[in-house]
C-alpha cells in the first residue's frame, strides 16, 4: 500500500507546526509542573489538580501524536506553481454558480486547514473531489447529505 500523503499549503503547515510547538514547549511543561506539585500533596484519588492534570496531559499527548503524524505525511504545495492554471487542482480558488444562480467562491486546501465558513474546502471533501480537473464552464454534480447539487465552474484562480 502506498504511503498516504497530506497535501497542505505553506500557511497551513506553518499553523500546524506552531500548534505543535505551543503544545510541546508551553502547555505540556505547565501541566507537568502542576501534576508534579499535586502529586506531592498526598492522596491522589481525590486531588482535582492531579486528576485534571493527568487527563489534560493525555489530551495534549494525543494531539501531539496526531500533529506529528500529519506533519510527517505532509507535502507542502504552492498553488502558484501549478503548471495548468486553466483547471481546478490543489490550491485553486474557484467561483461556482449553482442551479439557483447562487455564486459561491471556495479555495481547495489541505484537510487539516479546511474551514467552510471561510470558504476553505478540504482536498478530500465531496465538493473538492467533484471539482478536480474541471475547467471554466464545466458542470459538476455533487452528492451532498441534502441530495444532489449541480455546480458550474465560473472562474478559476491561483494565488
Amino acid at each position: 500500500m502506498a504511503a498516504l500523503t497530506n497535501p497542505i499549503t505553506a500557511q497551513g503547515y506553518a499553523a500546524m507546526k506552531a500548534r505543535y510547538d505551543h503544545l510541546l514547549g508551553k502547555e505540556r511543561p505547565e501541566i507537568v509542573e502542576i501534576v508534579s506539585w499535586a502529586a506531592g500533596n498526598g492522596d491522589r484519588s481525590e486531588n482535582g489538580d492531579y486528576l485534571y492534570g493527568r487527563k489534560r496531559m493525555r489530551e495534549i499527548d494525543r494531539e501531539l501524536g496526531h500533529l506529528s503524524r500529519r506533519m510527517k505525511a505532509a507535502r507542502v504545495i504552492d498553488p502558484a506553481d501549478q503548471p495548468d492554471k486553466s483547471r481546478v487542482f490543489f490550491g485553486a480558488t474557484v467561483t461556482l454558480v449553482d442551479e439557483d444562480e447562487v455564486v459561491r467562491t471556495i479555495t481547495l486546501v489541505g484537510d487539516d486547514e479546511q474551514d467552510a465558513s471561510e470558504g476553505r474546502i478540504g482536498w478530500s471533501s465531496p465538493l473538492a473531489r467533484a471539482l478536480r480537473g474541471a475547467a471554466v464552464g464545466d458542470v459538476r454534480i455533487v452528492r451532498l447529505p441534502s441530495g444532489l447539487k449541480e455546480w458550474e465552474v465560473d472562474a478559476i484562480a491561483y494565488r
